[in-house]
């Protein structure tokens, strides 16, 4: 099922995402929902309080970036993936650039530094304890998606005089004023 994406200004963006303690049905659910949303809104990333749930899970399916197998030059594991109580234990000292978009905030894209690379634990899909090294485009993604778990979206990335320089279209898409081509929910 397609899920309203919620947009900058509600609430739950800025939340603390709960751990989850155990694989359940209607969780197994909420994974087949994010991916299914995630695809019709074209993107490459959605956590769960994007779609209003307050709980610590991401999904990611980076395979329209792929060529040959690759990502960045790297190896891409599996395709789409599922990130459950995800932690950063490590992070690169090397920080590259990206324009960096979120469906949670639609038509803003703004230059994002990140570790280029992290080591991310988590459980996936089954449940099962993962650990995986991800580097370029595949480590941005995880970065910017573990954001939303702790409240965090890619505009606290960016330097105070960018923000203010957004802040008329942040408050009309807070306000409701906004457009996208998937389903929204708006205040």
């Amino acid at each position: 099922m397609i899920l309203p994406i919620h947009v900058y200004g509600d609430p739950v963006l800025r939340d603390e995402a709960q751990d989850v303690d155990a694989l359940t049905p209607e969780l197994t659910r909420l994974f087949a929902d994010m991916h299914e949303t995630m695809r019709n809104a074209d993107g490459i990333g959605l956590a769960a309080p994007q779609v209003g749930r307050s709980e610590r899970v991401f999904v990611v399916d980076v395979t329209p970036l792929v060529e040959n197998g690759k990502l960045d030059g790297a190896e891409v594991p599996p395709q789409p993936m599922v990130f459950v109580n995800p932690e950063i234990t490590w992070e690169s000292d090397v920080e590259t650039d990206y324009e960096e978009g979120c469906l949670s905030i639609p038509d803003i894209r703004e230059k994002v530094w990140r570790p280029d690379a992290v080591r991310v634990t988590y459980r996936d899909a089954d449940f099962a304890e993962q650990e995986l090294l991800a580097e370029g485009m595949l480590a941005r993604v995880i970065q910017h998606e573990l954001d939303h778990l702790d409240g965090v979206l890619f505009l606290d990335h960016i330097s105070a005089f960018r923000r203010r320089m957004l802040q008329r279209r942040l408050r009309d898409m807070a306000a409701g004023n906004v457009d996208a081509e998937y389903p929204l929910a708006v205040a």
